[in-house]
């Protein structure tokens, strides 16, 4: 059988995405570009209204250039309305995020034979990838007012710290050499278990591997990302000087409508602590543009934020409604033309703190990963840099960035 693989969305999707290919490979099936496949798996976001659209929009793309393909749809669109995913041309199941990690089996019916999502690792190098992204935990309990995840992934769900070091030790084994630590609210990674545990305990852990191998923390809640674990990083060589840490907005009255607990000020001491311990580290954020009552003083204390914190990318989302959550009941809706002006403004403050921060890099010696066939690579502290001669690829090498 020859499959493909499309995935939409957070880290998270990507690492579940690894986890199907790998059973299906385990299985015998190869991988194929999307017009020559007979089963393409689709794994969906549903962050936004225009995350379900581009779903639609590609299963129906797939299916006119493959018209005999089988398509398979999970993830958190799929989870949230099936109904509307089951109706698209060539769809023959839909499978909510809870049974994910059984997509394999479940499309092959009960008693197939071969391994599950966590059988044989592949290599670096197949279907593209170079690191391995590796959920580590899944769900969410938090209530944030427009976020409709914790209803598509249910609660918060860790895997036992023993099964993680295996995982970590095989995919070394395999070859790895970049392993990008990710869950839905990974700052919740352990309290679930039972016993002590903590993503805390999890870093200190990665912090003394004796492989040569980089572990870089995925999206990290601001009230998760503890002194320990910036500590931690700064301190060792395994653990990457990267953070992403989501602010959502920058006024407090924002953050508090939206349900997020911490404030502007919590935020600024965050990153600047970060900073203050290590000055070459990437620091990004998510940021939401036109929140329900936003004004114009409330988007201006975000823009003032941002101009006074040393971050090096953002990541910018236009309001959404999402229903099911509490801020699609909310009245005084900010108007398209104004969410999309204000997106730009914020996007261009994001475009000027990636050339500055790409500037402070200017001559600096750093470790990097090969990627893209030997033809680039990436530095511990997350700059993608041009390679001036070709190397192998998952090859660490050393950049002078110019």
């Amino acid at each position: 059988m020859k499959y493909s693989i499309i995935t939409f969305g957070c880290r998270v999707n990507q690492a579940d995405s690894l986890a199907i290919e790998d059973a299906l490979r385990s299985r015998g099936a190869n991988h194929a570009p999307v017009e020559d496949a007979d089963l393409v798996v689709v794994n969906t976001c549903s962050v936004t209204a225009s995350a379900d659209q581009g779903a639609r929009q590609t299963i129906r793309r797939v299916v006119r250039n493959n018209p005999g393909v089988r398509v398979v749809v999970t993830g958190c669109y799929a989870t949230r309305r099936p109904d509307e995913l089951q109706d698209l041309p060539n769809v023959v199941r839909v499978i909510s995020n809870a049974d994910k990690d059984d997509l394999v089996r479940l499309i092959e019916g009960d008693g197939a034979e071969g391994d599950g999502p966590c059988g044989r690792m592949l290599a670096p190098g197949v279907a593209g990838r170079t690191a391995l992204t590796l959920r580590v935990q899944t769900g969410c309990e938090e209530s944030c007012g427009y976020c409709i995840i914790p209803k598509t992934r249910g609660a918060g769900r860790s895997t036992p710290l023993p099964e993680v070091i295996d995982r970590i030790s095989r995919a070394v084994v395999a070859g790895y050499k970049e392993i990008v630590i990710t869950g839905v609210h990974l700052g919740s990674y352990g309290r679930d278990l039972s016993g002590r545990a903590s993503l805390a305990d999890l870093v200190q852990r990665l912090a003394v591997w004796d492989a040569d191998v980089l572990f870089r923390l995925s999206s990290l809640e601001p009230m998760d990302c503890s002194p320990e674990i910036v500590d931690a990083v700064a301190a060792s060589p395994r653990l990457a000087p990267h953070f992403h840490l989501p602010l959502q907005h920058g006024s407090d009255r924002v953050l508090a409508r939206m349900r997020r607990p911490y404030t502007a000020m919590f935020f600024h001491q965050l990153v600047d602590r970060i900073h203050s311990a290590m000055p070459h580290a990437a620091i990004g954020t998510d940021l939401i543009a036109g929140f329900p009552g936003e004004t114009e003083e409330e988007f201006e204390e975000t823009t003032g934020l941002l101009r006074d914190l040393p971050l090096s990318h953002l990541h910018v989302f236009p309001y959404s409604d999402r229903p099911g959550t509490e801020a699609s009941q909310l009245t005084c809706k900010v108007d398209g033309p104004t969410i999309r002006a204000r997106g730009g403004e914020l996007r261009a403050i994001g475009h000027e703190m990636s050339v500055r921060f790409r500037r402070t890099q200017h001559g600096s010696v750093r470790r990097a990963l090969t990627v893209d066939d030997g033809l680039s690579a990436v530095t511990d502290n997350y700059v993608k840099v041009a390679l001036e001669q070709k190397r192998s690829r998952n090859e660490w090498i050393s950049v002078r960035i110019d």
